[in-house]
């Protein structure tokens, strides 16, 4: 995706392609002259135009999306939903950081919930818990430690040996498992979709404008699109990481491809391979594993691999998720991915994200980290907040940390593929 404003996908979304067509929303056109603009209508950029809303009931509002709402990257990943985050080990500072991480997760998440409610939003979101499983000694180490962390937060856990995880989920490729019984599924596409009918009809939205320049003019801002020049008091940049193309940000953010596939109907009688649960996701032991969830009543999900910048072949994702699902299910190897599809997201050195001002009324949310439904919520939100004030959430920043820099390349896609490599051999059966 270098020197390219937005990420294209050579694959529609599956998650997309299982729903009903949608008329998208018309581009923007001519001489538009607002209060704010947000560039981006993923679960970011609708938390921040949703909250300039409440904050600013007569604001006039654009809300710019590149490709079509349900196609973009935010409906393009595995439907998990964090309502509480686990601490990195089971200090007493690490705890403390948690809580205050969760305080805000959990509004982020509540509002959420809230919007599907109220609008009767039909994204077959449920509590589903969640299973972290692994398939490697060192694996199952990494879930104790989890485990640990989870336990001295308060959560409850349930260790699951190879015959129960068999039992659960239908497959004996993991040895260890831990289950909690915090953790939602959701279909993502469904999801964004729902959240754009129901932002309020202040927040006036426009598909397929992505934003090709962007220029401080006084104390204004300029936005060109293919058919419209958007001047703008403030700016949101919910992109993650196209706000590179921008200029921003070039030394913190390094995009991700990532890559996930649906099968194809099962037939009842193949629908007893899924196990016990009717519903449930399966997160990896390495952070460079395999996730597999349930979809429905009839299909399963893979996702996996991982490439820096640039995207891999298609046949190269085909041949490795086909053989990464039936590694775990060898009785389903006739079955077939019916939809595979890439997403882009952003990583950080830390972990931690970037959110903040950039220029005068220029402010951006970037590095998510693969974590970006609650997450994103919570920060737009933020980000809405900081455009209205100007003043910095000093809590909210210390809660989500703040993104390191990073060596330019070549350094840094050396350094990428040098980590790369050995995770991956780290990760082992886990991929």
């Amino acid at each position: 995706m270098k020197n390219q404003a937005f990420p294209i996908y050579s694959q529609p979304c599956g998650w997309n392609a299982l729903l009903p067509n949608r008329e998208a929303r018309p581009p923007a056109t001519g001489q538009l002259d607002v209060q704010y603009v947000v560039v981006g209508a993923g679960f970011t950029g609708m938390a921040a135009a949703r909250r300039l809303c409440q904050l600013n009931p007569n604001a006039s509002i654009v809300l710019l999306e590149a490709s079509t709402v349900g196609e973009g990257s935010s409906a393009r990943n595995s439907g998990f939903l964090t309502r509480e985050e686990y601490p990195s080990n089971s200090s007493a500072p690490a705890i403390e950081q948690n809580k205050v991480l969760n305080g805000f997760n959990r509004e982020a998440f509540d509002d959420l919930k809230q919007i599907i409610e109220d609008h009767q939003i039909a994204c077959d979101f449920h509590t589903s818990g969640r299973i972290r499983a692994a398939a490697t000694a060192d694996g199952a180490n990494t879930l104790r430690t989890i485990q640990q962390a989870l336990e001295a937060t308060g959560h409850t856990t349930q260790t699951l040996d190879e015959s129960k995880l068999h039992h659960l989920i239908g497959t004996s490729y993991y040895k260890f498992g831990v289950h909690t019984d915090t953790g939602h599924l959701v279909q993502p596409a469904a999801l964004i979709r729902g959240m754009l009918s129901a932002l309020p009809q202040q927040v006036e939205v426009h598909e397929n404008s992505p934003v090709l320049d962007l220029n401080q003019h006084g104390k204004k801002w300029q936005l060109k699109t293919s058919s419209a020049q958007i001047t703008a008091d403030q700016v949101i940049m919910a992109t993650n990481a196209s706000v590179k193309y921008f200029g921003y940000l070039q030394d913190k953010v390094v995009t991700i491809h990532t890559y996930a596939g649906i099968t194809e109907p099962l037939k009842p009688s193949e629908i007893a391979s899924f196990g016990s649960l009717e519903s449930w996701g399966v997160l990896p032991a390495h952070r460079l594993g395999t996730t597999v969830r349930r979809v429905g009543a009839d299909r399963l999900l893979v996702r996996s691999l991982y490439a820096y910048e640039n995207s891999l072949s298609e046949s190269v994702v085909h041949d490795a998720l086909h053989s990464r699902f039936h590694k775990r299910y060898p009785e389903l190897s006739h079955i077939r991915l019916e939809h595979v599809w890439g997403g882009v997201t952003a990583l950080t050195l830390n972990g931690s994200p970037y959110v903040g001002c950039l220029e005068p009324g220029l402010y951006a949310s970037a590095g998510c980290n693969g974590s970006g439904i609650v997450k994103g919520t919570a920060l737009g939100s933020y980000m809405a907040e900081l455009a209205l004030s100007n003043k910095p959430n000093s809590q909210i920043l210390k809660a989500y940390g703040t993104a390191n820099k990073i060596l330019p390349d070549p350094f840094r896609a050396l350094g990428f593929k040098v980590v790369s490599a050995w995770e991956s051999r780290k990760a082992g059966l886990e991929s």
